[in-house]
């Protein structure tokens, strides 16, 4: 890059400011679902995001127009910047050539919706209506994701949603129906129970069984049994729906396969019951199972790892994936790489030595009896992924509020768990 084109154009603070806002926003999209952020540590990062998107807002025309420049395959985190300025500033032209860039590359369509989760309300109400009115569904579907995110019932555009042909489109409409609780549209979601693309059939029976349908129980089963983006929802969902007897013994059963002990983990977990805790630690041996069963522990238990030094003094040599041998069929980054390595004999003295104060047969979260102040605790307290199974956990005590937020901006989130003391 030459200095006269520098001199020319933005200058090298914007070019940072735009950098650093794109990779903040995709780092975010991560965040809000990983183990080792708390809300702290995610108003951190909100609050460093919008100090780089206060400088594009300085730098003006210059900060918009070097995004739009940057926009392509890969540019969800420049889509997230380009849309938060468009948006609060009303423009129109930008907001339609980011549109092209959706359909170019739909992918990014995640950094668009994460924009208008963002913004308040009345930033982007204007633009959401229009696309709830867009008859492409790419952007019938953004829109239906966007009400989700601030939790705004979108109307009748949601019944519409639910009719409409396109599945992307019925999916969101179905999960903006559980979010929202909206036992009157119980009907039109239970009749995509075995629609043919699983993301409908998923977040149908995601919806419904929250709605206390028992017949989305099954279904949820099948999902929690089978590795990928729908597996931990299903398991939180079904450990808080299913007779508590029922659940533990349905995890039992799918113990005895070795292939499924990872979900029995994650199940244990987030299920609560300390009967678990002794099956726990054995599986804490296992290096490819033991951070994830170390978080399942402190899910249950409370324990921090690091705090108590409960964790291993030297780090195991294992490397779970990917390599950069083309022939290793391990291609997925390690699930658990944010996750402490826990020791397990120093776990099972700390167990011997204060694990009777937690009663069998009964749920816990971080250590304490799973009710909702513990939940709401929880959402103030624990880390992401503890987080969203509070979040989860409260929405079966209070079946009648949305799902609670946990990736929604922090200012956002602070209000509403000061709304409840």
């Amino acid at each position: 890059m030459s200095m006269r084109h520098i001199s020319e154009g933005p200058s090298l603070v914007v070019y940072q400011h735009a950098e650093e806002a794109g990779f903040l926003a995709e780092l975010r999209a991560q965040a809000v679902r990983a183990p080792h952020y708390d809300l702290d540590d995610l108003r951190t990062l909100d609050e460093r995001l919008e100090a780089h998107l206060d400088g594009l807002r300085i730098a003006g025309r210059a900060g918009l127009d070097l995004l739009l420049r940057q926009l392509g395959a890969q540019a969800s985190g420049e889509v997230f910047a380009a849309t938060v300025l468009a948006c609060e500033s009303g423009d129109a032209a930008v907001l339609a050539r980011i549109a092209e860039q959706l359909r170019a590359f739909p992918e990014t369509g995640r950094g668009f919706a994460a924009a208008l989760g963002w913004l308040d309300w009345t930033s982007v109400e204007p633009w959401v209506e229009r696309l709830l009115a867009a008859p492409e569904p790419l952007f019938r579907r953004l829109g239906l994701e966007a009400c989700g995110r601030h939790r705004i019932d979108p109307g009748p555009a949601l019944p519409a949603g639910l009719a409409h042909a396109e599945p992307g489109v019925v999916a969101r409409a179905a999960r903006s129906a559980g979010e929202l609780r909206r036992r009157d549209l119980m009907a039109e979601i239970r009749a995509h129970r075995r629609h043919a693309d699983e993301a409908v059939r998923f977040w149908a029976n995601w919806a419904t069984a929250q709605m206390g349908d028992e017949e989305a129980l099954e279904p949820l089963r099948r999902f929690a049994g089978q590795a990928g983006e729908f597996q931990w929802r299903a398991l939180s969902v079904l450990v808080g729906w299913q007779d508590h007897a029922f659940s533990v013994a349905w995890l039992r059963a799918l113990a005895h396969n070795p292939a499924q002990r990872r979900p029995v983990i994650l199940g244990a977990g987030l299920l609560g019951d300390p009967l678990a805790v002794p099956w726990l630690i054995r599986q804490m041996h296992e290096l490819p199972l033991a951070r994830i069963a170390g978080e399942a522990f402190s899910l249950i238990a409370g324990a921090d790892l690091a705090l108590l030094d409960l964790e291993r003094s030297e780090i195991p040599d294992f490397d779970a994936g990917p390599t950069d041998d083309p022939r290793d069929p391990r291609v997925a980054m390690d699930p658990d790489e944010d996750l402490p390595w826990p020791d397990p004999a120093r776990i099972a003295a700390w167990w011997q030595a204060n694990g009777a104060s937690l009663e069998t047969g009964r749920r816990h979260l971080l250590g304490r009896p799973l009710d909702e102040a513990q939940c709401r605790q929880v959402l103030c307290r624990g880390r992401q992924r503890q987080r969203n199974a509070a979040a989860v956990a409260l929405a079966r005590l209070r079946p009648g509020e949305p799902l609670f937020p946990t990736d929604a901006p922090t200012k956002r989130q602070q209000v509403l768990l000061d709304a409840h003391g």
